[in-house]
């Protein structure tokens, strides 16, 4: 869960609000919902005194938000795999989209997501008095800098994943479709990439994404500044490397002045999981029931979600469908987080269905 400033919001981000139809709290959208919906399956198997077929284990770890500053999922792939040892994960990163008057749109499963992995611009510079400004001033140069990295597009990439994302988007009989249809021809159509990207849902996963978030300079109002500092933070997509990508922004940077640190930890890179049916089929069949009608597909996730730890033990990870938020994602790291009320419970029937599935439970 990632910090949240009272004074900023309208209620109380660490009370759980029900009002007009929403639960209103931080973490709610991002991911307490689920975890209460985890915890309820269980109590219902529980007291329904049915013996699964399957064993069904939950594991509610902290420490994604937080550069892992606690015993979370990488602390148990390394020290205690025996607990989490599983066919198969279900996890966040999946979930249905409402639209602007809260019909149901679309119904994704994540396979697969990018990685998240951050990066220290820094400038020094001899600096001095204010009044005897020099030419080589840090703050400017690291300015030219992060400019370079805003200009600068990754190339278009695709997985099987993405691409029947982006085939179903390029239907829409929109610019954005229609550059979609060519990329998908010619992956290298710059033109094309430049305008697809206008959809920020199309840009986010297109190719690896690199923006500035921080900013840390000078040491005092009448003083030249000493250094200057930037935080870039990247999407790198599957296939690419953390080192590759700090190489990248060094050649776009083009100064020598200019150095590119990675900011630890270095995380692994999450590892795609296939397309199985066995995972795959029940969440379709059982979106028919739940959600007729709601369009079901795969989708590769811009974010990071602790699945990125289960590769090295060789366990593929889900997102879980079930749960539809409104168009802005409810507010997840945001201000006001929110979830409907309605669609955490019909989340809720979905979820426990499937998990009945997958374990052999009627």
């Amino acid at each position: 869960m990632v910090e949240a400033r009272r004074e900023d919001w309208t209620r109380d981000p660490f009370t759980l609000i029900e009002e007009n139809g929403y639960f209103y709290a931080r973490g709610v959208a991002d991911m307490k919902g689920m975890n209460a919906v985890w915890v309820d399956t269980m109590i219902r198997l529980k007291r329904a005194g049915t013996t699964p077929k399957r064993t069904l284990k939950m594991a509610l770890t902290c420490g994604e938000e937080t550069a892992e500053a606690f015993n979370g999922a990488d602390w148990l792939v390394k020290n205690r795999r025996e607990l989490i040892a599983a066919d198969f994960v279900l996890n966040e990163g999946g979930g249905g989209r409402l639209g602007a008057d809260g019909k149901r749109e679309i119904l994704s499963i994540q396979v697969g997501e990018k990685a998240a992995q951050s990066y220290r611009v820094t400038v020094t510079n001899p600096g001095g008095h204010s009044s005897r400004p020099r030419p080589d001033n840090a703050i400017y140069q690291l300015a030219e800098a992060l400019l370079k990295i805003r200009a600068h597009v990754f190339p278009a990439k695709f997985t099987d994943t993405t691409r029947v994302g982006f085939e179903l988007r390029a239907q829409r009989r929109d610019a954005v479709g229609e550059a979609l249809r060519r990329l998908l021809a010619n992956p290298d159509d710059a033109e094309a990439a430049r305008v697809a990207a206008i959809d920020l849902n199309v840009n986010s996963i297109l190719q690896t994404n690199c923006v500035t978030t921080r900013l840390d300079a000078g040491h005092a109002n009448n003083a030249l500044p000493q250094r200057a500092a930037a935080t870039v933070n990247c999407r790198i997509f599957p296939g690419e490397t953390v080192e590759g990508t700090r190489e990248t922004l060094e050649k776009v940077i083009g100064d020598p002045e200019v150095k590119v640190e990675v900011i630890p930890p270095v995380r692994p890179i999450a590892i795609n999981p296939p397309l199985d049916p066995k995972v795959v089929g029940p969440m379709k069949a059982l979106a028919e029931k739940h959600f007729p009608g709601v369009p079901v597909i795969p989708s590769m996730s811009s974010g990071a979600t602790d699945a990125r730890y289960f590769g090295p033990a060789s366990i593929f990870v889900y997102g879980a469908p079930g749960i539809f938020v409104d168009l802005d994602g409810g507010g997840a790291h945001g201000l006001n987080e929110r979830i409907r009320v309605q669609s955490l419970y019909d989340g809720r029937d979905y979820l426990f269905d499937l998990v009945k599935t997958y374990v052999g439970v009627r």
